[in-house]
């Protein structure tokens, strides 16, 4: 599991006074990416890109301004051209699950624009657990 802390900023509010709901999709993006460029290999992030072919998310519980978020990101199911990614927003205070997130992603290669498949070596980092020790 990776992880990335987050402070709810006036910014990320609607005008119900909660965290909008596309915010925590931008956050579902910026984990995603995060974990990412902590964990490949510098030749895989210069020559592969990700994007999602779907979202699915489910909103638990409302942020606010000024809560401290954590956004935990883990890979699921894999195959040679898709990856299942796993996104969750708890808010330390209270460890309260605010959001969970299940997308897929596909690889791109990033000089032709199109689909790649991916080896077992590209994924290898996020699947061994003592990368996240």
């Amino acid at each position: 599991m990776f992880e990335i802390p987050i402070t709810v900023e006036a910014s990320h509010i609607d005008d119900l006074g909660h965290v909008n709901n596309v915010v925590y999709l931008q956050w579902v993006q910026e984990v995603a990416k995060s974990h990412w460029h902590a964990m490949a290999n510098a030749e895989d992030i210069k020559n592969l890109g990700w994007v999602v072919t779907r979202h699915e998310m489910e909103y638990r519980a409302a942020g606010f301004l000024g809560d401290e978020l954590i956004a935990r990101t883990w890979i699921g199911e894999t195959t040679p051209l898709s990856c299942e990614r796993f996104v969750e927003i708890r808010r330390s205070s209270d460890d309260r699950v605010l959001m969970r997130a299940r997308s897929i992603w596909i690889p791109v290669d990033r000089t032709s624009g199109r689909p790649r498949r991916i080896g077992p070596q590209v994924l290898a980092p996020f699947r061994d657990p003592r990368t996240y020790e």
